[in-house]
């Protein structure tokens, strides 16, 4: 039993290695190298306890492939998301408004520049930013095998309890202008942290821009293949 779950990290290991850096379906294979080891594992541990004989390569083997599906299905879906967000909103990421960022287990965050997206000290949209969110309505629309968690961000100028205030509204703000552009409003929640959790100091304005904004961090669902 123990050498079948050997076995499985190192097939997980090994997928994994023979991954480029600048290979373009990288968080796809590396999401079916991931499930392949950890379905392996539990394929083994299942085949073992259902039959000591064999059972665990059994299991490995099926667990392996079953999980290497899934891992494949979300990486691949969330590929072809991120694609279409870097292509729509090109402008928006050279003009700094939005970033758009891949994290390891296949959730998409993208950040909007808060200088941009809302009057000042208010939880009022821009006009002009509009368009943008129209741009990232329209994607999440049309991939809907995900949830979409939504988090304003102060710095830390004023009261704690006003900041919390305020970057709360402003993520409901956001949900709600996404749900007039046709996201279904089950997938959406939307919170705030206030000034809790700055990514640069608040002892310069350069610092504090950074800390205003939004962050969307789009999830896939588990069960996609």
């Amino acid at each position: 039993m123990k050498r079948m779950m050997i076995v499985a990290v190192a097939l997980g290991l090994t997928l994994t290695g023979c991954i480029s850096a600048d290979d373009p379906n990288k968080n796809t294979k590396q999401g079916a190298a991931g499930g392949a080891a950890i379905g392996a594992i539990a394929g083994a541990i299942i085949g073992h306890s259902q039959d000591r004989s064999g059972g665990a390569l059994r299991g490995a083997l099926i667990g392996g492939a079953a999980g290497g599906a899934l891992g494949a299905g979300a990486g691949m879906y969330m590929d072809k998301q991120q694609a279409e967000f870097n292509r729509v909103l090109a402008e928006e990421r050279r003009s700094n408004q939005i970033e758009i960022e891949r994290l390891q287990n296949e959730n998409l965050k993208i950040t909007m520049n808060s200088e941009v997206s809302f009057a000042y000290n208010s939880a009022q949209l821009t006009y002009a930013f509009n368009s943008t969110l129209d741009k990232v309505a329209d994607i999440l629309a049309r991939y809907p095998r995900s949830s979409i968690r939504i988090t304003g961000h102060t710095d830390s100028r004023g009261s704690a309890d006003y900041n919390q205030q305020l970057s709360v509204q402003r993520a409901q703000a956001v949900g709600q202008y996404l749900t007039t552009r046709g996201v279904d409003a089950t997938r959406v929640i939307a919170d705030g942290r206030g000034e809790m959790q700055p990514r640069a100091t608040n002892e310069t304005e350069a610092g504090r821009q950074l800390n205003r904004r939004v962050e969307m961090l789009i999830i896939p669902d588990r069960d996609i293949q």
